[in-house]
């Protein structure tokens, strides 16, 4: 599918809850596209791949963790677009709220649990795609 003639990428979107308050995210390596800006992880989806296979993929690739797969621990939330100079991107944003491990940056990322739901986040700059799922979460969680 394409959107003005620019492919769709389809990216799963891992929102790892910790203590039903805080969230995690990571800081883009330099060599990607807005290196220095902090994201949620996860990634693309690969030709024929579910949503959650490819999250489970991506957290472990990234983080180093395993998440569940059940119901009761991940579930989709909510779909959203962003168009990007470099991408328009498809983000299927999931809440996983069960894993295995501790979360480490195995891409040279920075890490960081934030509370979005209180307070101001206290990392920047934050991705723009990134803001509409927090607003999502200050109204969902």
């Amino acid at each position: 599918m394409t959107v003005q003639s620019r492919p769709i990428v389809e990216v799963a979107v891992g929102i790892l809850l910790k203590e039903g308050k805080e969230v995690l995210m990571g800081k883009r390596p330099e060599g990607k596209p807005y290196a220095g800006y902090w994201e949620f992880p996860g990634g693309k989806l690969e030709a024929g791949e579910s949503v959650a296979l490819a999250l489970h993929r991506e957290l472990k690739e990234e983080l180093g963790i395993a998440i569940s797969l059940n119901p009761s621990h991940f579930s989709e939330l909510i779909t959203l677009e962003h168009d990007y100079p470099h991408a328009y991107v498809r983000l299927h944003v999931c809440l996983v709220q069960q894993w295995q491990g501790e979360p480490a940056g195995l891409e040279n990322q920075a890490l960081s649990w934030q509370s979005v739901f209180h307070s101001k986040l206290t990392v920047d700059p934050v991705l723009p795609a990134a803001w509409p799922i927090i607003e999502y979460l200050q109204n969902y969680l």
